[in-house]
């Protein structure tokens, strides 16, 4: 147990028969924020003492002298109102951090009562390349998916990939009237990407043309409005009738965007001679797109035989960028495995009342939403909602899990409210179902990013970028070395390439998951700040010190020598080793990895300053030499340990 759980249960027993919100309490006993006032902090005296209308300084004396605390803590301080502050004494700091030393999990214990997890992350469409917008679910995913089973909880991977749905139509569609057959044989993922842009961007013509009209109308109104709101608010506006503006001013913003954008996909076709003529032969692309779709769907024998010749390339595909990624996933269930799944379900809601026929549709209504989640349509289609529905039934029937995280963009908040609401009216009450939601990965200009031509990223073009970057980085340091350059080009390139892609992941991984954040190869990159980078250095800093000092690492590990923190600079980087687990708690409290990231950031420079302050082969004595390489391994240990888990690599050399 964490010495923060540990402190917690404590204060929990001292805090019995005093009545108010004991757990709302307990999550007031932190990690203090100046070492000046002790390694923890209990701010709870305040709250409590209001609760219970008596002095809080009276409160935390109340509390401290129920605290049994003396095994572990110098004897509790009370501070200022009624804090309470707590320092660990240097002999249970040394215990602990000799018994992580022997324990191959650093110290942290498995879970008592372990849950079984079903995470969707990824799910990328399969006939289309990856892209920037499939790297946040991925990465995100699989840093919870490694955690998630680091602390003992069962974990089934499941990527819901998009292999049937109106994608697929369209790819068909392209195929048949727009395919090049011998850069099909070549490069048929290329190619099938080639068409279904080329459709997309016809099928975005027509749509832009009929709604364009109505649009600039519409447009037209909401300035109109805004101005007559600007016009009776005056000058002397009060501050909710500005934040209305404000708002009404963003929507009227959104419009002209969406308006210039339909004119520029308009003229980028009818600027080019080859697009217009085909625009005018494929008029009804739409519907005809539409058309495939049902056709596959019914068990068209054409369409079929052609979806089965598509499915093996593109599979490879994604695998090939999962590979590069170090990600892998336990199942990979498409929605052509629940399509048939899909009428008999509909057929039960609408027996068991969960679903009703409206306007020839079948509709799942809730209070909570004003429109409702359709799960067939007129023409008998199916569409996400339902295969997500059959998903769900399915892995409640085959794995029964816990709990199922969706790591999906906010953008999709809605549909996740609806589709968790129908899940609970099927009976499933007792399972937690989360939408791991999160933001945009924006350009420098703000927008979502894209390349110069306005093509959102491909994933591959990212990752090449990233890895390029970083062997400039590799070469340029190691050709700077004082007795020449150390690494071979099989070396420098293996270096890259963990430190390009760590970079990207790390990046990503340690903004707020529900933020969006810009993206910038030079900040990934940066050898100081949180990034991977900086993390990977650190950890091939000890590498080097082993290296030089000669050191046998299994030998030291065994020894068993006592770890000694005299300086505070040991006594920090010792206290910051142990909050590991603290660390691990906070990513699974709300799925959130940029905790671990925080954690490895404040870890780095602990050690930054040990490393400066505190020689270590040249030590004073050789059992604060013994010591001190203790700590310097026990520092590598959980870097490696802790990047792991975020699915990144290290490098013993850079």
């Amino acid at each position: 147990m964490s010495i923060l759980l540990e402190l917690r249960r404590r204060f929990r027993q001292a805090l019995a028969g005093l009545g108010g919100d004991v757990q709302g309490l307990l999550e007031m006993v932190q990690p203090s924020g100046d070492p000046r006032f002790g390694d923890y902090q209990a701010n709870l005296a305040m709250p409590l003492g209001k609760q219970l209308g008596r002095p809080p300084r009276a409160v935390a004396s109340e509390i401290v002298a129920r605290l049994d605390v003396a095994d572990f803590c110098l004897t509790p301080e009370i501070a200022g109102p009624g804090f309470i502050n707590l320092r660990i004494r240097d002999e249970h700091l040394a215990a602990r951090l000799a018994a992580a030393v022997a324990d191959p999990r650093l110290g942290i214990p498995r879970v008592e009562s372990p849950r079984i997890f079903v995470i969707d992350y990824s799910a990328p469409n399969v006939a289309k390349p990856m892209h920037v917008g499939h790297i946040r679910s991925t990465v995100i995913g699989d840093a919870l998916c490694r955690t998630l089973k680091f602390l003992g909880h069962r974990t089934i991977s499941d990527n819901h990939l998009g292999d049937w749905g109106t994608q697929f139509g369209m790819i068909l569609y392209g195929y048949k009237h727009f395919r090049d057959s011998e850069a099909y044989r070549q490069d048929p993922v290329d190619e099938l990407a080639r068409v279904y842009r080329l459709v997309r961007q016809l099928m975005d013509y027509h749509e832009d043309k009929r709604q364009l009209p109505a649009m600039e109308e519409q447009q037209r109104i909401r300035e109109a409005a805004l101005d007559q709101s600007k016009h009776q608010a005056g000058k002397s506006a009060d501050k909710k009738t500005r934040k209305s503006l404000e708002r009404e001013e963003a929507r009227v913003q959104e419009g002209r965007e969406e308006i210039e954008a339909a004119k520029r996909r308009i003229a980028a076709v009818e600027s080019d001679e080859k697009l217009v003529a085909l625009a005018g032969q494929h008029a009804s692309i739409g519907e005809s797109v539409l058309a495939e779709t049902a056709r596959l769907h019914a068990g068209d024998e054409e369409n079929l035989r052609l979806w089965r010749e598509f499915m093996p390339c593109c599979l490879d595909e994604i695998e090939r960028m999962y590979k590069r990624l170090g990600v892998r996933f336990d199942y990979a269930h498409g929605e052509s495995f629940y399509h048939d799944r899909c009428g008999p379900l509909v057929e039960e809601f609408l027996r068991g009342g969960i679903a009703q026929e409206s306007e020839g549709a079948v509709c799942i209504f809730s209070e909570s939403h004003d429109v409702p989640m359709i799960v067939r349509k007129q023409d008998g289609a199916f569409l996400y909602a339902t295969t997500d529905l059959a998903t769900v039934r399915y892995r409640m029937e085959t794995w029964r899990p816990n709990a199922i995280l969706y790591v999906v963009d906010h953008r999709q908040s809605l549909h996740f409210e609806q589709l968790f609401a129908a899940a609970r009216r099927m009976g499933y009450t007792d399972v937690e179902l989360q939408h791991v939601s999160f933001g945009t990965v924006l350009g420098e200009d703000g927008r979502p990013f894209k390349t110069r031509s306005g093509e959102t990223v491909g994933l591959e073009e990212l990752l090449d970028e990233a890895v390029r970057r970083a062997r400039q980085i590799v070469e340029t340091g190691d050709d700077a070395k004082p007795d020449g350059p150390e690494l071979t080009p099989d070396q420098r390139a293996r270096i890259a390439e963990t430190v390009g892609i760590g970079a990207l992941k790390y990046a990503d991984l340690s903004q707020n998951r529900t933020s969006d954040y810009v993206f910038s190869y030079d900040k990934m990159l940066a050898m100081n700040g949180n990034t991977a980078t900086y993390m990977q250095y650190a950890y091939a800093r000890v590498r080097s010190i082993f290296a030089k000092g000669n050191v046998d690492v299994e030998a030291l590990r065994g020894s068993g020598a006592p770890i000694l923190l005299g300086t505070p600079a040991e006594r920090a980087l010792g206290l910051e080793l142990l909050r590991f687990g603290e660390a691990l708690d906070l990513v699974v409290e709300d799925y959130r990895p940029n905790q671990l990231t925080g954690y490895l950031f404040d870890l780095a420079n602990c050690y930054s300053t040990f490393f400066e302050n505190c020689p270590v082969l040249r030590a004073e004595t050789a059992e604060l030499r013994q010591s001190r390489l203790v700590l310097c391994d026990l520092t590598a240990r959980t870097i490696r340990q802790g990047l792991e888990l975020l699915g990144i690599d290290v490098v013993d050399k850079m």
